[in-house]
């Protein structure tokens, strides 16, 4: 059994469309992150950085998207969330997590939270603009790989990268060009949000066909 610790729209929409694409038995945890629920003790002795997601499997608690991802891809191999092991396909999908995480997630933080970084109200919209143009460049990269070799991040099987992507494009629907204007993004994302596990993630954390992705 897995316990999901999770909040509406946030980094665990990944996690949690990958525990529906599995099957497993997984119990979720609603964080009230604007009730500071995140912040609690209880809460920090999960995830000391106190953040959603946290997956909980036995008394192993696991942080990071990405990671979850990783995790559950490799602990469930009859769900076909990963290459296999050794292939150029498996070193591709590392390259998408890992460039998705560490580049374009971390863009979307600074986007989101500039106030993290300053108190300023003109250099947090400075920050906020600058990282807008950057994802947009971000997003422009992905696009044309995308146009190489699709639909999917590592060709023409879906993977967990995709669920990724699918999640980190829905967060760019506040920017001027959202992700999913450019071409071979939506037709990326609109695979994967009709796949039946991703609609049933959707579903549970209120997310509408009105909310664009």
């Amino acid at each position: 059994m897995y316990t999901l610790f999770w909040a509406p729209g946030t980094a665990a929409m990944a996690p949690h469309a990958a525990l529906e694409e599995i099957g497993a038995p997984h119990r979720l945890v609603k964080v009230d992150l604007k009730g500071g629920e995140h912040r609690k003790p209880e809460y920090l002795k999960l995830n000391p950085k106190g953040r959603v997601p946290v997956l909980v499997e036995g008394d192993s608690p696991l942080t990071e998207s990405a990671a979850i991802l990783m995790h559950l891809a490799d602990r469930h191999p009859e769900a076909k969330l990963a290459p296999a092991p050794g292939t150029p396909e498996r070193a591709r999908y590392y390259q998408w997590l890992l460039y998705l995480s560490n580049t374009v997630q971390a863009a979307m933080i600074e986007y989101f939270h500039p106030d993290w970084w300053f108190a300023e109200p003109a250099q947090q919209a400075a920050l906020k603009a600058s990282a807008e143009k950057r994802i947009g460049a971000m997003f422009a990269y992905i696009d044309d790989e995308l146009g190489k070799a699709g639909p999917y991040l590592t060709g023409k099987q879906f993977y967990a990268c995709d669920l990724f992507l699918h999640m980190i494009t829905r967060w760019s629907r506040y920017f001027a060009k959202p992700g999913y204007q450019r071409p071979n993004v939506k037709r990326l994302t609109d695979l994967v949000k009709a796949r039946p596990a991703v609609q049933r993630m959707m579903a549970a954390q209120g997310i509408t066909e009105q909310e664009k992705i």
